[in-house]
């Protein structure tokens, strides 16, 4: 067996490229929908061996950058689909704007290859595989905020488990997500040393440690006695249709009807992303209110809402604000907010929050100046840039808690979700992803889980199609909504749980276990080295 292991080890360092490209392919489907966890630990693994071997530090990175490429292009291949849902650019594009995307994104992986071959291909494997996982820890970290940051997915997604238990990411409390994505490196190196070792029971004990962790249902948290009741709506306002006027007042009829049972009943109603398309706001100049569905009248609008939700009832959901400028008495639009409003029974606006994540091409056009006239245009609809918001808030709701929002896209930034100075009571996570394609949905829902994980807190998520969810503070997913189906659930709101470790030190935590790993990865070889001479 070790016979043909190692000829197999040698045929990949001979090809090295192509093999790169292998792998890296095969470590994506780790991730949602396939969920391959089991071939994608075995692929990462088999990097370790190949970058072992990288005779210097041009091929290390080559390697790394080659399978970061294919990895980061297959797992993000849903970003192709949003280019089906816009007119201004052929939908072909979206295929090249993926693997061009991915050319600067394979950096990441390739400065951790670097780095673990210039401070560690002298080490064994252990060490140089420790060296690995934290500097794969740093870059994926600077991954996610540098050009304001594109953390998705992180390695670490591989090891959270089903919807019924959290796996090896029921870690997350003390490790934080790139913390989690090194731990899956190391796991990886860890088999390659013993295997190298041909200490088969030991490798057989370490999957079968594995495969329990990832398999083993987690117990879930119950509502506190004075649990908040809830209804959150999945009305299933299909891409093709959200932005067509004339089917505004049956978007509206759809997503009443969802909301409307339990209306005499004290609750909070949570609504999607792109739920509303009215201006609830009053001040816009009149010519922006004529698309409304409520006759251009925003107060009734806001009344009609409060009628569906009922007196005693508080309503979050998705709308976009805009932002006016006067000047020589003209008033006219400069920027929009995606936002999240909370209206009362009364129709009475009492709580706002504005996304401060936008999605680059997506929410606004960077450099537009220069990329506007090339025939580039953004994925959302309108010519009006998106303007971002200030960062995590939380909203006091009175009797139905303090909430934190996360809109769409920001829930997959680790460590930026949550207001440490005013600790909601849950995340609301309200998105549209309608055009995120058959990967993209589960894969939001997966990182929505590791949000609620590391922060101890539940994420209560609405969209437009699905996946709609709530999830627990240990990331089990209580109840959900599939793709594809119009429905709403009722409930109340899982307890929180006292603040974690991460939720106090962000990713100070991840960031001092990569500052560990590097320094046992670089000194420990050192020291047993100066042991041996002076034993």
């Amino acid at each position: 067996m070790h016979a043909r292991l190692q000829r197999l080890i040698e045929t990949a360092r001979s090809r090295p490229g192509l093999s790169a490209l292998f792998l890296g392919a095969v470590a994506a489907c780790g991730y949602p929908p396939l969920h391959a966890w089991w071939i994608a630990i075995p692929a990462l693994a088999a990097l370790v061996a190949l970058l072992r071997g990288a005779n210097s530090w041009r091929a290390a990175a080559w390697q790394g950058w080659l399978f970061g490429w294919a990895h980061l292009t297959i797992a993000n291949n849903w970003i192709a689909t949003a280019f089906t849902y816009q007119a201004k650019m052929p939908e072909f594009l979206g295929w090249f704007a993926v693997p061009l995307l991915c050319v600067y994104l394979a950096i990441y992986p390739a400065m951790a290859a670097l780095a673990a071959h210039l401070l560690a291909r002298r080490g064994g494997t252990l060490a140089f595989g420790a060296v690995f996982a934290g500097a794969w820890i740093v870059t994926e970290w600077l991954r996610g905020w540098i050009f304001t940051g594109y953390p998705w997915p992180p390695l670490g997604l591989i090891l959270l488990g089903g919807w019924n238990n959290a796996g090896l990411a029921a870690a997350l409390p003390w490790f934080g997500t790139y913390a989690l994505s090194g731990a899956a490196a190391f796991i990886a190196a860890s088999l390659v040393w013993l295997f190298s070792q041909q200490r088969w029971w030991s490798s057989g004990l370490l999957a079968l440690i594995l495969s329990a962790g990832m398999l083993v249902p987690t117990a879930t948290t119950r509502p506190q006695n004075d649990g908040i009741p809830f209804t959150l709506v999945q009305p299933l306002l299909t891409q093709d249709e959200i932005n067509d006027p004339t089917k505004f007042d049956e978007q509206f009829e759809r997503i009443a009807a969802l909301t409307a049972p339990g209306r005499d009943k004290d609750r909070l109603v949570l609504w999607p992303e792109s739920a509303v398309p009215d201006y609830l706001e009053d001040g816009y100049p009149q010519r922006h209110y004529a698309r409304m569905t409520a006759g251009g009248d925003p107060l009734f609008a806001r009344k009609r809402i409060a009628s569906v939700i009922g007196p005693e009832a508080t309503l979050l959901t998705g709308v976009v604000n805009l932002d006016l400028r006067e000047k020589a008495g003209i008033v006219s639009v400069v920027s929009a907010r995606n936002s999240v409003i909370a209206i009362d029974g009364e129709g009475d606006i009492t709580g706002h929050y504005a996304k401060a994540h936008l999605v680059p091409y997506g929410e606004y056009l960077p450099m537009r100046e220069i990329l506007e006239p090339l025939g580039l245009s953004r994925l959302v609809a309108g010519s009006i840039d998106y303007r971002e918001g200030p960062g995590p808030q939380t909203l006091d709701l009175g009797d139905q808690g303090r909430a934190g929002i996360q809109i769409c896209y920001e829930i997959v930034f680790s460590g930026q979700v949550v207001d440490p100075d005013n600790r909601p009571d849950y995340i609301f996570n309200p998105s549209n992803d309608g055009w995120f394609g058959t990967w993209g949905p589960p894969q939001h829902l997966a990182q929505a889980r590791l949000r609620a994980i590391e922060e101890g807190l539940p994420v209560l998520r609405s969209t437009t199609t699905g996946i709609s969810a709530v999830i627990d503070a240990n990331g089990v997913v209580q109840q959900h909504i599939a793709s594809g189906k119009a429905d709403a659930i009722s409930g109340v709101v899982p307890a929180a749980k006292a603040p974690t470790l991460f939720a106090r030190l962000g990713n100070a935590l991840p960031l001092g276990w990569a500052a560990l790993l590097i320094l046992l990865g670089v000194a420990g070889p050192r020291l047993l080295a100066l042991r041996e001479r002076r034993g």
